[in-house]
């Protein structure tokens, strides 16, 4: 029998870490809530980063959106979709090219994500290779991120243990999901600080990263944790 090579998958959150959409988000958010009358500064902004839409959603209809949580989500994934329609996808540093490597190195891969299911797949289908063997997205679960569904479901479809995986994340709810799952989850900070996350590492950028960098993260962390 050969050597099981882990991690057996690499599960990647998007907006953040990815892909750096999340001015996309905040210029939406704001401009639906002006629409209304409202203000939306940064630092409300940030704390919908790595929540689930229809939490988000509920926040904004506090700020005076006279919306249901459902059409806002609708009216701010379009907005997005249309900026990356006419921008291209903004990868995040390093991102891309670690991607690659994980593919070309036969590690399966999934796009895991609060978005909807048609921004996401929108965001693969301008990637210029075949980059996730899965996507599951904020409407294909039913508990969304702090919660460990979302990586559980995507181990169970990929047909991996959650502990042979590694999670890629920018947010503190992110994280708090990659670690409930039993992953080892890597944070990798964008806008938000994830000093006190928890994280197994945090690095500071991807860039320069490959896979057999990641193959070394989860071979320390799961030595650590069997000690």
């Amino acid at each position: 029998m050969g050597t099981v090579i882990r991690p057996s998958a690499v599960l990647w959150d998007m907006d953040g870490t990815l892909v750096d959409t999340e001015p996309y988000w905040m210029q939406a958010e704001t401009e639906l809530i002006a629409s209304y009358g409202g203000t939306w500064s940064h630092d409300d902004a940030l704390q919908l980063v790595g929540e689930g839409l229809i939490d988000s959603a509920n926040i904004i209809r506090a700020r005076g959106v006279d919306m249901d949580p459902e059409s806002i989500v609708q009216h701010l994934t379009d907005r997005v979709i249309a900026r990356l329609r006419t921008e291209g996808v903004p990868f995040r540093p390093g991102a891309r090219a670690l991607l690659a490597d994980l593919r070309e190195n036969g590690v399966p891969t999934a796009l895991v994500t609060m978005s909807m299911r048609r921004m996401a797949l929108e965001v693969v289908d301008l990637i210029d290779f075949t980059a996730f063997d899965l996507v599951v997205a904020g409407d294909d679960v039913r508990r969304p991120k702090p919660f460990a569904d979302p990586y559980l479901q995507a181990a169970e479809q990929l047909g991996v243990q959650i502990g042979d995986a590694v999670v890629i994340e920018d947010s503190v709810t992110g994280v708090t999901a990659g670690l409930a799952s039993g992953a080892v989850t890597l944070g990798v900070p964008h806008i938000v600080s994830l000093e006190a996350s928890g994280a197994h590492e945090l690095w500071p950028t991807l860039e320069g990263r490959t896979a057999s960098d990641i193959r070394d993260l989860h071979a320390r962390c799961t030595m650590e944790t069997a000690r």
